[in-house]
């Protein structure tokens, strides 16, 4: 097996060798065509042929699994009485969804993906981690100019650092939050959601 890192940093699928025509000489062009996050086509000399494919089929795998792993992600993050168990399969479905976003999803997805398990080492009590996470968030947000998600990644922040204790920064992404939420043009239900998103993390900075 043969894997490649994209520009989005993400692996690619396996993949397959072409076998060579009989006679063809040694002296051939290495040509990868995949499809991440709706990019396609990288092209390199080599002395081999390698050709990438996923098909329709295995990108919507990607993408249902990516999905149904980030709700059942919300089932524990959403439970009060976790045990220990829970919090590896936690853990273990929040990354899951982000990797396979990483093959089929766009950059509102990966940061969302990162987002999410930012949320998952902040309940945990694992600042170093949920930080991490928050800021490949967040970056991702700022490259890619998503206002919206932005919000989120802002209210990500200032859950990492309040779960750090760094109550200072915490509540300087709060206020990001806020701002954020209020030059945005967003439906009322989803207004709602990210002032709940908000309102619960400021909650957990002390005053």
């Amino acid at each position: 097996m043969v894997t490649r890192t994209s520009r989005l940093g993400t692996v690619l699928p396996t993949f397959k060798l072409a076998s060579p025509k009989p006679g063809l000489k040694s002296s051939r062009t290495l040509q990868w065509n995949y499809q991440v996050g709706d990019q396609e086509n990288y092209k390199c000399p080599s002395a081999e042929r390698l050709v990438v494919i996923m098909p329709e089929s295995e990108r919507e795998f990607h993408r249902r699994a990516a999905r149904e792993c980030f709700n059942e992600t919300w089932n524990y993050l959403d439970k009060k009485d976790r045990v220990e168990e829970d919090d590896r399969r936690m853990l273990h479905l929040a990354h899951a969804s982000r990797f396979h976003w990483g093959f089929v999803g766009k950059p509102e997805n990966l940061a969302v993906g990162d987002w999410q398990i930012t949320r998952a080492y902040a309940a945990l009590d694992q600042p170093q981690l949920a930080l991490h996470f928050a800021k490949s968030a967040l970056d991702i947000c700022q490259k890619n100019d998503l206002s919206e998600i932005l919000i989120s990644a802002y209210e990500g922040m200032a859950r990492a650092y309040a779960t750090a204790k760094d109550y200072s920064s915490a509540r300087n992404y709060v206020n990001k939050a806020r701002e954020q939420l209020g030059v945005s043009d967003v439906e009322d239900e989803d207004n709602k959601i990210y002032s709940d998103q908000i309102r619960v993390t400021e909650e957990i900075i002390v005053k």
